[in-house]
């Protein structure tokens, strides 16, 4: 059974060109699946043919009283529903016991932003500390907010993918969610002298391998991770002394309702964002001229 879960994350590599964080939900989402199947619902199953809605909806229950969000459980189900498509049309399975199962609801939320003042302060913090760090982690932050990039796409940048034109003009290459799919942000004003300053200066005390492409390093001289991002913005939130919740994704929400307030369209914040669809743009248009909810 297990092998069936593996060929279907090749495909979602392969076939759908899906991202590498992506690959490692459904992988987790499949996996836990796979554990309730073989051992907690209480009879022996030996194949994904074995598996009917009722076996499904009691998995759906079970996630349902433990501590997931609504969103999760629902991400949880679109994989096994995505997952029985798979085995239906490669033939491992004749009938599809998803087919008529509904998903669950998820109440949707606003994107949480915060108001220009904040980011300012956010964005200063930086200032007060020195050397290579402090230059790098000014130029994440600046690049975070001038471009609404996502966190993945960020850390994923490489040195190749900037373009600097003049002090105040360049652009930033973006891989998107999918790995086939990129995009082009113009960039403007400070962020690209900051980013300069980082490349020419901070980047050489950091790197060790002068071979490595990462345009932003950690400590030992390698690729910084998602977490490794999340720390450094808790610590110059605290450090700015701002109150409201911010997380990674903070800033990017922040982008698209300053932006929108300032007269962009929802089509411009939409190929910024790199939204597929326009309606997942629409919901900034109910936050405030503050960015705020």
């Amino acid at each position: 059974m297990n092998e069936h879960i593996q060929s279907f994350l090749s495909f979602l590599e392969a076939e759908k060109k899906y991202a590498e964080n992506t690959l490692a939900a459904y992988q987790n989402d499949l996996s836990q699946f796979y554990q309730y199947v073989r051992k907690e619902n209480g009879k022996k199953v030996d194949g994904w043919n074995e598996v009917n809605k009722r076996v499904i909806t009691d998995y759906i229950d079970h996630l349902k009283n433990s501590t997931y969000t609504s969103s999760t459980v629902a991400r949880k189900v679109a994989a096994i529903k995505s997952f029985f498509h798979f085995l239906v049309a490669e033939g491992h399975i004749s009938e599809d016991p998803t087919y008529t199962l509904d998903s669950p609801k998820v109440k949707k939320r606003l994107p949480k932003a915060i108001s220009p003042t904040e980011v300012e302060r956010i964005l200063q913090a930086p200032a007060e500390e020195t050397g290579p760090k402090a230059q790098r982690d000014l130029a994440l932050l600046e690049l975070l907010y001038a471009s609404g990039m996502r966190v993945t796409e960020l850390v994923s940048l490489d040195i190749s993918d900037v373009g600097i034109d003049s002090a105040t003009s360049g652009s930033i290459r973006v891989r998107g969610k999918r790995a086939n799919k990129e995009r082009e942000i113009p960039l403007t004003g400070s962020v690209v002298q900051t980013l300069k300053n980082y490349i020419n200066v901070g980047r050489e005390q950091l790197i060790h391998d002068p071979n490595e492409p990462a345009l932003f390093l950690n400590n030992r001289g390698q690729r910084l991770t998602r977490q490794g991002l999340w720390l450094i913005i808790k610590h110059y939130v605290e450090s700015a002394g701002v109150s409201s919740e911010v997380t990674p994704h903070t800033l990017r929400h922040s982008f698209a309702a300053h932006k929108l307030s300032q007269g962009r369209s929802l089509q411009d914040i939409q190929k910024l964002l790199g939204h597929a669809n326009i309606s997942t743009t629409q919901v900034y248009a109910h936050l405030n001229q503050d960015g705020e909810k």
